[in-house]
């Protein structure tokens, strides 16, 4: 038997410290067993993989520490906890879960150091046994605590997030619906006080009859943008992936607009060698929808010929990925414009909506940007104002796992 006095809390926190990477693997073990969760949804990047470890190796040198040392007095370690709280939070876990986890991790350590006490033949005092359990309870409490005050505050400031962008996007939801709601109203009404007046002027009652119609569509087209964007954004809209030949959709999308692109002159054009992918058809039809038709409203009439084409792109660069390219020779976006494109309600040419006679609410690249993002992918912009713009969406080739 090996005789302990002082030093039995410095051999164990060197056991503990070189054995940090078996625990954490331990620990992951034991989380899958108690928690149903597979080892990606607890260890997603290397980034992470580096939180457990470093966390016990900072638990093992407590453990020997000076008894009026603090682990709270270690910014680094401290930090560490922080990180693992915010990282948790990225990852959608629960307080239940974080809580569970650190107490599997105590429970682990105890039993390691009652362990290694045993197999190293240690035979420490009551007093020296009891406060290296006494410090390494301190420790994981410490870090516990630290980790779940990181994560409930990152959950506060994303709810109250949500509050505000839920309250700008009620004000001007509203405003966009009082203002064609108006022009009806005050269309209408003067033709319950000029009926008799306007029966003898065709030209006048057409351009009501013809105001009418216009917000009356532009109010029905707002209004299912609206409740789209409704659907997008509840849970148990899942997205149906099925083998979908993009060429199909591409095709079929350009089928519904040909009427609205002959009006503009704008040719639509598919190209040949786009993907076969395991997507959702109907939200990557909605994709290609909302790109073509604003590519054909904000077409260039000073050019000979306008066009709008939908092609594959190499731009990925990853073989587990498939790029597509919708691009024209339109108005093109200016670069100031091109960081806002996709919230709601923001449109780059409303100021061109006479000169061009279109009208739109603002929702088409928004709702764009939330099927790409339903459908795993990534979606970017690239315009030079007068000469085009191309939308790059980049989709997984397979299912992503949920």
């Amino acid at each position: 038997m090996i005789a302990v006095t002082e030093n039995y809390a410095t051999i164990l926190s060197q056991r503990v410290a070189a054995e940090r990477l078996t625990l954490a693997g331990s620990w992951l073990a034991h989380l899958k067993s108690l928690l149903t969760v597979e080892p990606k949804d607890v260890f997603p990047s290397d980034q992470l993989l580096d939180h457990i470890p470093d966390l016990i190796a900072a638990i093992a040198a407590y453990m020997q520490a000076p008894g009026n040392e603090e682990i709270a007095a270690n910014a680094a370690v401290i930090d560490k906890a922080r990180e693992l709280g915010t990282l948790r939070h990225q990852q959608r876990a629960s307080v239940h879960q974080l809580l569970r986890e650190y107490e599997v991790l105590g429970e682990l350590l105890e039993t390691f150091v009652a362990d290694e006490t045993g197999r190293l033949g240690l035979t420490p005092s009551p007093e020296a046994c009891f406060d290296v359990l006494r410090r390494l309870t301190h420790a994981i409490r410490m870090l516990m605590r630290t980790t779940v005050d990181t994560f409930v505050s990152d959950y506060a400031a994303t709810i109250q997030e949500q509050n505000d962008r839920i309250n700008a996007f009620h004000r001007t939801a509203s405003h966009e619906l009082r203002s064609p709601i108006g022009t009806i109203l005050f269309a209408s009404t003067l033709l319950d006080k000029d009926a008799s007046r306007l029966s003898h002027d065709a030209d006048r009652l057409a351009k009501i009859g013809a105001t009418i119609r216009a917000n009356a569509e532009r109010l029905g087209w707002l209004i299912t943008n609206l409740q789209r964007i409704a659907r997008l954004s509840e849970p148990l809209d899942v997205p149906s992936q099925q083998q979908t030949e993009v060429d199909t959709i591409a095709t079929e999308v350009a089928r519904q607009l040909q009427d609205m692109a002959s009006a503009r002159h704008v040719s639509i054009r598919v190209a040949p060698g786009l993907p076969s992918l395991i997507v959702d058809p109907a939200r990557l039809e909605l994709v290609l929808l909302n790109l073509v038709s604003n590519a054909i409203k904000y077409s260039d009439a000073n050019k000979p010929e306008s066009y709008v084409e939908i092609v594959p792109s190499g731009d990925d660069g990853d073989s587990t990925c498939c790029t597509l390219a919708v691009r024209d020779n339109g108005l093109g976006i200016a670069e100031a414009d091109q960081e806002a494109i996709f919230e709601r309600f923001f449109r780059a040419h409303a100021y061109l909506d006479d000169e061009l006679g279109v009208t739109g609410s603002g929702l088409g690249l928004a709702i764009v940007a939330d099927c790409v993002e339903a459908l795993s992918g990534r979606i970017r912009c690239e315009s030079t104002a007068g000469l085009g713009t191309t939308f790059y969406v980049t989709l997984p080739c397979k299912p992503v796992a949920g």
